[in-house]
């Protein structure tokens, strides 16, 4: 592999780990995600693409805090899937997956005023066409979409199947794809603070995850992500001053 394609890589690497660093800060309490740019200067691609990939989640912390979509992180949202395209999709549910994230994102931008409505994908299949594992591979490629505020057929879907999710969830676990199990567990998470009960006890699961997962800052933002859900199924808990 050419040292200038392993370079680029790295850098693009690196630009997600910091900007989902910055919105898990955010999330925390620090400031919003637009403070990774100086005003009126250039953004680089690597940091504009890593901003396309994390999506509706940059508008998160703003969203927690029961507000509407930060301007200055909706701009630069919206930059970021002006200058920088999709990825190209290797398949038709790969494809579909992609439209799915680009209408959380794209519904958020359009109450901040940088998009117009656009419609809905297609329905994705469930998992009585899929079977349940291979569904929830594809919800927790839509973990994106498990944000207050953002409903529609894939959030109708998760209240439906939520054995499913915490049955994916748990064979994320046995086979160590850690990742894949956070992402679910934000799904349950979320399936609780509409006031659905998840199968599983999932302050453990998000434990295990962050002791035994990669360390990553997206990895830990996902997590962050789902014990914020957490806090809204469980008032007292959030009273209580747990940390995200």
């Amino acid at each position: 592999m050419p040292f200038a394609e392993t370079s680029l890589r790295e850098q693009y690497a690196a630009a997600v780990e910091r900007v989902a660093g910055r919105t898990l800060d955010a999330l925390r309490g620090g400031g919003d995600p637009a403070a990774l740019v100086e005003p009126d200067a250039a953004v680089p691609r690597p940091l504009l693409a890593a901003v396309r990939l994390l999506g509706a989640d940059l508008l998160a912390p703003s969203l927690f805090g029961g507000g509407e979509p930060d301007p200055a992180t909706a701009a630069l949202l919206a930059e970021a899937r002006r200058v920088v395209p999709a990825p190209a999709p290797p398949s038709e549910q790969a494809a579909l997956v992609i439209a799915w994230q680009d209408w959380a994102a794209g519904r958020l931008l359009v109450r901040a005023g940088h998009a117009e409505a656009a419609p809905r994908p297609a329905p994705l299949p469930g998992p009585e066409d899929l079977g349940w594992q291979a569904w929830s591979v594809r919800m927790s490629q839509l973990s994106v979409l498990a944000l207050p505020t953002l409903d529609g057929p894939v959030h109708d879907a998760a209240l439906a199947h939520a054995l499913a999710l915490a049955r994916g969830t748990v064979r994320s676990m046995l086979r160590r794809d850690l990742t894949t199990a956070a992402r679910l567990a934000r799904w349950l998470a979320w399936t609780e603070a509409e006031g659905r009960r998840s199968r599983l006890d999932l302050e453990p699961v998000l434990d295990r995850i962050a002791l035994a997962g990669d360390g990553s800052a997206r990895t830990g933002l996902e997590l962050a992500l789902a014990r914020r859900l957490l806090d809204r199924a469980r008032p007292s808990d959030a009273e209580g001053g747990r940390a995200a």
